[in-house]
């Protein structure tokens, strides 16, 4: 029974990485459709010949990835790690109506390919082509791959479920044979903090994986269209000055027009156009420019991809963390006091430093959001001695009693309300600190006093 409960913990770690592959392929794909309609646009407006043969080869490149991503996701691809189609009602979304999801990739697949091999002087936007993809890009395209992606989800949810129902069951039966065979309780119990352990790991290993599926929802739901607009905020501004240009022209060379046009320039206020325009611009661009750095603060918080320890900025973690719970915070009303000493890069991995700032700041928000106001968090950091780095969060709450602080690291001891918490918080945090940090974590709390989790790393000095 034993070994079918690890067999069964590899069984979700192997299907919730397969899943994770099938569903990322599939968001690729997506993003492939928009980042190739973006291409066709700069392959049509752009004039010079040279260029225009960059972009051929650029969009020539994605169209065979995309037709990659799109056979693996269909047939499988053992190098991608994709199974093929394994689903009755996926198959059904790829190859019958209403979708026919894999008749309409192929034929937005063949347009770009008949776009790209157009003439120099059919490349127009009025080509049919070109118009063809920017219509399917914006909409109908992006609909069915939308819904393949949904499915997707929608059924490596209800995998994981069965499977961490059987996990449940088989839990309880060791738990009762525990119980009953008081001649092997050490070797059982043994046995239990084992299977604990394993168990914390992958459900750790999904928190994150959940993690990177939503910075990649992310990055191609927002990067793209983002980036996107950029690009052709380029070509407004351009056109902006050209048209700024002929008008400051016109207006000098014929200072007295017909009357029915002076009304319309002083209707249109032509002087304030000329200065408020450009910074109309401007202001776009800011935009753009500030929503990009948010996908990237996201992104930099998930570091999933660490395989070495890299000297660490801990105040990027913390902001980066802060930005990932704005809402919370302005939700519940609490205020974020950040008192940042000069401190030295510490090595380590900064994914998991940050899941670590995640569970503090997210605990100390749980505790305040039923407090009175004022509600506030303060994050210090300083040096120790030189040879570490202490980073404490502190809040204003209740405080926690001897008896509660004495297991709060413990794996599944929590204090909140079912389906509120599950106790894996604190231990994660305290695991990845010592284990994987040579570090420690503690806490320091009376009733009535607020609470107080310091983080000590060495600093390798």
């Amino acid at each position: 029974m034993v070994q079918t409960y690890i067999e069964n913990l590899q069984e979700i770690q192997i299907t919730r990485e397969i899943n994770t592959t099938v569903i990322n392929i599939s968001g690729r794909q997506r993003m492939l459709s928009q980042r190739m309609a973006l291409l066709c646009v700069r392959l049509v407006c752009t004039q010079a010949r040279s260029e225009r043969e960059i972009w051929r080869n650029r969009l020539l490149d994605i169209v065979n990835l995309m037709e990659k991503c799109h056979q693996g996701l269909i047939y499988g691809d053992p190098s991608l790690n994709l199974p093929g189609i394994t689903s009755p009602v996926i198959r059904e979304m790829y190859f019958e109506p209403p979708l026919m999801v894999d008749q309409k990739v192929r034929q937005y697949i063949a347009k770009v390919r008949n776009l790209i091999e157009a003439s120099e002087v059919d490349l127009t936007l009025e080509n049919p082509y070109f118009c063809a993809i920017q219509k399917a890009a914006s909409d109908e395209l992006i609909d069915v791959l939308d819904a393949i992606v949904s499915q997707h989800e929608k059924e490596s949810n209800a995998q994981l479920t069965i499977l961490h129902k059987e996990q449940e069951y088989l839990y309880q039966k060791i738990a009762t044979a525990a119980a009953v065979a008081q001649s092997q309780a050490q070797h059982l119990e043994k046995l239990l903090i084992d299977l604990k352990r394993s168990q914390l790991q992958v459900i750790h290993a999904e928190k994150m994986s959940s993690l990177g599926q939503l910075v990649a929802g992310v990055a191609h739901e927002i990067n793209n269209p983002v980036n996107f607009i950029g690009s052709n905020l380029i070509f407004a501004r351009q056109y902006a000055q050209d048209l700024l240009r002929i008008l400051h022209l016109y207006t000098k060379h014929y200072p007295a027009p017909l009357p029915e046009l002076q009304a319309e320039f002083d209707t249109a206020e032509i002087d304030f156009l000329y200065n408020d325009f450009p910074k109309l611009l401007n202001s776009m661009q800011m935009g753009v420019d500030r929503i990009l750095n948010i996908v990237k603060t996201i992104k930099n918080f998930s570091r999933l991809d660490e395989s070495e320890k890299q000297p660490v900025n801990l105040h990027d973690g913390i902001d980066s963390t802060l930005v990932i719970l704005h809402h919370r915070l302005k939700n519940a009303g609490v205020e974020v006091v950040k008192e940042y000493r000069e401190i030295p890069l510490v090595d380590g991995y900064a994914g998991q430093l940050n899941q670590v700032f995640m569970n503090l700041i997210g605990n100390a928000i749980d505790v305040l959001e039923t407090q009175p106001e004022p509600r506030i968090i303060t994050v210090r950091t300083e040096v120790k001695e030189s040879s570490a780095v202490v980073v404490h969060v502190v809040d204003n709450g209740h405080g926690i009693t001897a008896e509660v602080k004495a297991q709060i690291f413990e794996p599944f001891f929590t204090t909140k309300p079912v389906n509120k918490g599950t106790g894996l918080g604190l231990s994660i945090s305290h695991k990845i600190i010592v284990e994987k940090h040579q570090g420690c974590l503690g806490c320091v709390s009376e009733p009535g006093q607020g609470t107080e989790f310091w983080i000590e790393l060495p600093t390798g000095g």
